[in-house]
C-alpha cells in the first residue's frame, strides 16, 4: 500500500517538473461520431476495457475471458489508468497546434487529436487479436490511481466501447495489495512498514490470527479510502457515461460460479454462445495461479505466508482496530456490494 502512495507522489512530481507539462493543452477534444465511423472502417473489432481496484481479480478475469474463441484480452496497456496515459500523445500544446492548423490539408479543417489516440490504441489491440484469430479485443488495467477519471478518459476516445468493472471485498483487496508491496518492492517501504515486513517473516502466526496488524493505523485508513474512492467513482461515471455498455461483477461470484459469470460477460460482449467443452478450459485456468508462482520466485521468504486469491483472508488477519477503521470508512460501500461486517 505504501508503494501505491509513493507511485502517486512520483507521478505528481513528474507532472510538476516535466518541462513538457508547461505546454499541456487545457482541452483535448473528444473523438466525434463521424470520426468513430471512419476509424472503424480500418479497425472494425469491438473493444472493451476491464477496470478494477488493485488486487481485485482483473488479471484472473482477463485470463478467463480470453478463453472464448472470439475474445482476446491482454493487460497493463494503461491507456486511461496510469500516467502518462494515451492522451499524452496529443497533450502538448505544440502537438495540438500541428494536428489542427489550417494549412495542414490532411486534417480536413479539424483537430486530429481524437483520431490519433483512437488509431494508436486500436492498432495496438487489433494487431495482437488478429494474430490469435479473435474478433473482440480488450485490455485490463487496474484503475486505482485515477479512479473515476479513468472512465472519463476512456469515454473521450471510446464512447462506443464497453467497460467491465470487477469489485472485490475491499478488506481482502487491501491485504493482497499490502503483501504485494512487501514482495515486489520492499526497498520503497517506510521504516515502520519495513519493521512490519521483517516481523511477519520472523513470526507470521500473530499476523495470520489478527493479533498483530500488517498495517499501520494510517495504512489501513488509506487502504479503505482508496478502495471506496475507486468503487464509488467508477460506478458513478460508468452509469453516467456507459449506461447500457458497462458491466459490473464481484470477484467472489466469479470464483463461486465462474461459468455463469463468464457466460453473462461473453453475452454482454456480444460473443457467440460458447461450447460446453470450454468448461474444462475454464476450470483448468482457475486451477493455475501465475502471480503466486512469480511472487514465490521474487520473495519466497514472505510470498507463501498468504494464500493468493483466497476469499475472506481479512477475517483471520484483521485486528479489531483494522476492522473498526475499515468499516468506519468503507462500511456503506461494502454493504452496497453485499459484503458483511
Amino acid at each position: 500500500m505504501n508503494r501505491y502512495f509513493q507511485r502517486l507522489r512520483h507521478v505528481s512530481n513528474i507532472l510538476r517538473h516535466d518541462p513538457a507539462s508547461n505546454l499541456a493543452r487545457s482541452n483535448i477534444p473528444d473523438i466525434t461520431e463521424e470520426e468513430i465511423v471512419e476509424v472503424k472502417s480500418f479497425f472494425p473489432m469491438r473493444k472493451f476495457f476491464i477496470f478494477g481496484h488493485a488486487r481485485s481479480g482483473t488479471t484472473l478475469l482477463a485470463r478467463l475471458i480470453r478463453l472464448h474463441p472470439e475474445v482476446h484480452c491482454n493487460w497493463q496497456a494503461h491507456f486511461f489508468t496510469r500516467p502518462p496515459l494515451l492522451q499524452s500523445l496529443v497533450s502538448n500544446e505544440e502537438v495540438g497546434a500541428w494536428l489542427s492548423r489550417r494549412d495542414n490539408r490532411w486534417n480536413r479543417g479539424k483537430d486530429l487529436s481524437g483520431i490519433v489516440q483512437r488509431v494508436v490504441s486500436d492498432y495496438i489491440l487489433e494487431r495482437e487479436a488478429k494474430s490469435f484469430g479473435k474478433v473482440i479485443v480488450g485490455d485490463k488495467s487496474p484503475s486505482s490511481l485515477l479512479n473515476g477519471r479513468a472512465v472519463k478518459l476512456m469515454h473521450k476516445v471510446y464512447p462506443d466501447g464497453q467497460l467491465i468493472y470487477i469489485v472485490r471485498d475491499g478488506r481482502d483487496a487491501a491485504i493482497s495489495h499490502r503483501f504485494q508491496a512487501f514482495i515486489d518492492q520492499p526497498q520503497y517501504l517506510s521504516k515502520d512498514d519495513q519493521n512490519i515486513r521483517n516481523a511477519i517473516i520472523l513470526n507470521p502466526e500473530p499476523f495470520l490470527r489478527g493479533v498483530q496488524s500488517v498495517f499501520t493505523e494510517q495504512g489501513i485508513y488509506q487502504a479503505a479510502q482508496s478502495w471506496v474512492t475507486n468503487v464509488e467513482e467508477t460506478e458513478t461515471y460508468s452509469q453516467r457515461l456507459y449506461e447500457k455498455t458497462h458491466y459490473s461483477l464481484r470477484y467472489e461470484d466469479l470464483l463461486v460460479q465462474p461459468w455463469s459469470e463468464l457466460d453473462k460477460i461473453w453475452l454482454f460482449l456480444d460473443a457467440k454462445s460458447p461450447n460446453d467443452d470450454l468448461v474444462d478450459a475454464v476450470n483448468d485456468e482457475l486451477s493455475q495461479n501465475p502471480d503466486a508462482q512469480w511472487q514465490q520466485e521474487k520473495a519466497s521468504e514472505i510470498a507463501g505466508i498468504l494464500q493468493k486469491g483466497k476469499q475472506g483472508s481479512w477475517k483471520d488477519m484483521f485486528t479489531a482496530r483494522d476492522r473498526d477503521i475499515f468499516w468506519s470508512v468503507a462500511g456503506k460501500t461494502l454493504t452496497k456490494w453485499g459484503y458483511l461486517r
